[in-house]
């Protein structure tokens, strides 16, 4: 197995660098990758049985406990099940947990396509802008006074990393104004759009875009601040659709 990671890692470890965290790396997780990204990029099919342990054994080079724990962790995603006296079989895409970092970066890794990202902006849509809602109506003066600073912090970011990661704060915060504990658990999706947008097309070497990203993200902030729902729920929604609209229209365009 190649140790280094490779493409199997990239995305994970894109997300975890811009959301803060350190990428963990063991047999598990290098074993966890490669199996994840096999199953969804339909190299073990929907419905398939998996090889028997002993040839997964061989393949990695790993130990069974190794071995066993990935599997378990590959279950807990609802990729796979075990069965008694028939083996670990795929289960259809239905079962996926897809708001799952590592699943979501699996799709990514395979190279995201518009659709993809046009669903992933139409759950968000579905979501965030109530999120902005509530969060104008229930934030605490300093959660708003942290939204602008973000926005002003995007304004000067200098790298497309610096800008994402002030963007993903800024995402977070505003779940976190919400005052709903469920908004934060749809963290690992924003991560996983943005990430994937900014990837394809960052706004920050673009002066006309970084204006129009900083200015709609200033109106989600001054909405909240003022407690106005309904222009923070105009303005979420038009933010979303236009990292859409930049990344879709890069990918058609190198298309």
């Amino acid at each position: 197995m190649d140790r280094s990671g490779g493409r199997a890692r990239h995305s994970g470890d894109l997300i975890a660098s811009l959301s803060g965290r350190s990428p963990a790396r063991n047999l598990h997780s290098d074993v966890l990758w490669e199996l994840g990204l096999a199953i969804v990029s339909g190299q073990y099919a929907e419905g398939e049985i998996l090889p028997p342990d002993s040839d997964l054994l061989d393949r990695f080079g790993v130990s069974r406990t190794v071995l066993r724990e990935a599997l378990k962790t590959l279950a807990a995603k609802g990729l796979i099940e075990a069965r008694a006296r028939i083996g670990t079989r795929v289960l259809p895409r239905n079962r996926w947990n897809l708001f799952d970092v590592d699943v979501l970066a699996w799709f990514f890794e395979l190279g995201p396509e518009v659709g993809f990202l046009r669903s992933l902006a139409e759950v968000r849509i579905g979501i965030e802008i109530e999120a902005a809602a509530l969060a104008a109506e229930r934030s605490a003066p300093e959660l708003s006074a942290a939204l602008i600073a973000c926005v002003e912090q995007m304004a000067i970011a200098e790298t497309p990393a610096d800008f994402a990661r002030h963007d993903l704060e800024f995402h977070r915060l505003v779940a976190e104004a919400s005052g709903n504990p469920f908004m934060a658990s749809i963290s690992a999706l924003v991560e996983m759009a943005l990430t994937a947008a900014f990837t394809i097309s960052s706004p920050v070497n673009d002066p006309v875009a970084l204006g129009v990203t900083v200015s709609v993200h200033r109106r989600i902030a001054e909405a909240i601040r003022d407690g106005d729902a309904h222009a923070a729920r105009l303005a979420m929604r038009d933010a979303i659709s236009q990292g859409f609209d930049r990344a879709a229209g890069r990918m058609e365009k190198e298309g």
